[in-house]
């Protein structure tokens, strides 16, 4: 008996780096699937509304996914022009930086002299063994870049209006699935939880992080800063990374400030008033929205974070939480899963559990 288990526990934990060995290796398959499935689940309460109304699955799901699709090009439209520029600009941005902070540019030049020696003095044990590598130009990578977004982009809205034009119809293969009445009222109860509070989670924050980036938008228009727009829509996309999302959005604010302002006192006032934004948006106003319930352990988040950006960089580390949150929820409906919700839960002892809700009325 031992044996056996010992057997399954090894089983096990190989499907289980079998699972993380291919996220790392079919990123760009995996990853605008999973986007699909997040967006149908933000999605799915707007849908059944207008099913609800009176308008049929397919005409509300192209409405819905379509609106936000235009949505997504509008934000990418206004950061693509201006990043554009800056990368022909960066040369420019980085000798006007150093010359604002000469004192530090003083600094980082001596230790480039000191690195420089002790390369030329390895140089000289491999002369003549040099080969050169031609990198792959500024416009190449943004081309790549390009492409591949644009790739996952068209497969997440297509998955997503599949998945909101169907309906019920996975929630009635579902209940089928079934034998006896009281599983299949369990099992509906549950997919309907684990919908209504993971799209409520993720419509929530989408929206609250909406409104940071046009919080700092405004704050650095008023100061300015040239381009606010872009830093806008970078702090809108950079909050879904918890903690150090608003520690480099308000460095890459601060380092274009000191640029465009004559003092760099003044300059600092569009980091500060970033990470104001940022502070008063996570330590009160998203709790407060988004209630206890939801809340998740730090330490969880944070590993998570750390886990899915070594995995899949940074649209890995931006969909952590997300994946996180769904991952919690479906763990509080699956009995043999609540010792992982007790862990990845925030307050110190677990209520009983709740009684599951009824599922909305069928259309």
């Amino acid at each position: 008996m031992d044996d056996l288990k010992s057997i399954r526990r090894s089983l096990q934990l190989l499907c289980l780096i079998a699972v993380f060995v291919t996220a790392f290796f079919a990123k760009d398959l995996i990853l605008p699937i999973l986007l699909g499935f997040l967006l149908a689940l933000t999605l799915s309460p707007l849908a059944r509304s207008l099913t609800r109304a009176g308008i049929p699955s397919g005409i509300a799901a192209t409405l819905i996914v379509g609106f936000a699709g235009a949505i997504v090009l509008i934000v990418v439209g206004v950061a693509a022009g201006t990043v554009a520029m800056w990368s022909d600009e960066l040369p420019q941005m980085g000798a006007q930086i150093q010359a604002k902070l000469s004192g530090l540019a003083q600094t980082v030049e001596t230790v480039r002299r000191a690195t420089e020696e002790v390369q030329n003095i390895g140089a000289a044990d491999t002369a003549g063994r040099e080969v050169s590598v031609r990198q792959p130009g500024l416009l190449d990578s943004i081309m790549s870049t390009g492409v591949t977004l644009g790739g996952t982009l068209a497969v997440m809205l297509v998955l997503a209006l599949f998945l909101l034009a169907s309906g019920n119809m996975f929630y009635i293969k579902l209940v089928q699935s079934f034998n006896r009445l009281k599983d299949k009222k369990r099992a509906l109860a549950a997919v309907y939880e684990v919908e209504q509070r993971v799209s409520r989670y993720l419509l929530t924050i989408t929206l609250i992080n909406a409104a940071l980036g046009i919080c700092i938008w405004a704050w650095l228009f008023a100061l300015g800063v040239p381009n606010a727009q872009v830093f806008g829509v970078a702090g809108f996309l950079l909050n879904f990374l918890p903690y150090i999302g608003g520690v480099i959005g308000a460095l890459i604010a601060g380092a274009y400030a000191v640029i465009t302002f004559d003092t760099v006192g003044y300059a600092l006032l569009a980091p500060m008033g970033y990470m104001f934004l940022t502070t008063l948006e996570g330590q009160l106003i998203t709790p407060w929205l988004i209630g206890r319930r939801l809340e998740m352990n730090t330490v969880a988040v944070f590993l998570t974070v750390v886990l899915w950006g070594w995995l899949w960089g940074i649209p890995g580390a931006l969909i952590a939480v997300p994946f996180l949150v769904v991952f919690k929820v479906i763990c509080e409906n699956v009995e043999a899963l609540h010792i992982f919700s007790n862990f990845l839960d925030s307050r110190r002892s677990m209520p009983p559990s709740d009684t599951p809700p009824e599922p909305p009325r069928a259309t």
